[in-house]
């Protein structure tokens, strides 16, 4: 979507701010000893309340109103038995409609205390994604998010999951301009229009590089297996950079 008048920047900041505080009200709500199905019906509540749609449920038919990921799942992963316990990595991905706008948001957060290289994992994953927002104004090249996010992964060691990329969203979940990568690419001639609505959301690992399916035809999971983080916002490239409308 490319934003042409104020009415379309109003309902991608509406859905923006209900995505945003759905996430956070889970996040908040988390603890150890919950399940995943428990944490995921506080977001379907949240949603319902604001008159909002879950996205992956609506566009996908997905078996829950929100993802949610644990440990060794990286993406997708459906709301369930699972019991949250202490230490865990809890990736939440809240994405929804209304009025006809979309807006996706994501973060990756620590339960408890974690080891010492999950917490620094988070706090470069969250660095990660902001490197790559900054990149992300009108005239620029696409392929300067994943550039960037690349530079600092390589000086940090680590990898970017290269088959997960960061997408065009606002009259739908996924849209124009397609999927753009967040790790370093070539060849791809592509500028950012000024009003493109787009996701920056890098996955960054401890040497993963690949996310393949599971035999729930829905959760994916790091090849080679690593720990992988995922940190989101949805943006509007203008001349003056990134309108970040995933603000609760």
């Amino acid at each position: 979507m490319t934003i042409t008048n104020q009415d379309e920047l109003e309902g991608m900041e509406v859905i923006g701010r209900i995505v945003a505080r759905t996430m956070a009200a889970m996040a908040k709500a988390m603890e150890p000893g919950m399940t995943t199905r428990e944490l995921d019906n506080i977001g379907r509540r949240f949603l319902e309340r604001a008159d909002a749609v879950s996205a992956p449920q609506s566009t996908y038919d997905f078996p829950g109103a929100t993802c949610i990921s644990v440990n060794e799942e990286i993406a997708h992963g459906i709301p369930g038995d699972r019991i949250i316990a202490e230490g865990d990595l809890v990736n939440i991905d809240v994405s929804a409609s209304k009025n006809g706008y979309f807006a996706d948001t994501g973060a990756s957060f620590r339960v408890g205390k974690v080891a010492p290289h999950l917490d620094r994992l988070c706090k470069d994953g969250k660095r990660a994604m902001q490197i790559g927002i900054a990149e992300a104004r009108s005239g620029k090249p696409l392929s300067g998010i994943g550039n960037a996010i690349g530079r600092f992964a390589s000086r940090r060691g680590y990898t970017l999951i290269r088959n997960l990329a960061s997408h065009g969203v606002g009259r739908a979940l996924h849209e124009d301009p397609g999927e753009i990568a967040t790790w370093p690419t070539k060849g791809d001639r592509r500028r950012i229009g000024k009003g493109l609505v787009l996701t920056v959301e890098p996955f960054l690992s401890m040497g993963g590089l690949w996310a393949n399916g599971g035999p729930d035809g829905w959760t994916l999971f790091s090849e080679p297996a690593a720990p992988v983080v995922q940190y989101e916002h949805t943006v509007i490239a203008t001349d003056r950079g990134a309108r970040i409308v995933t603000l609760p």
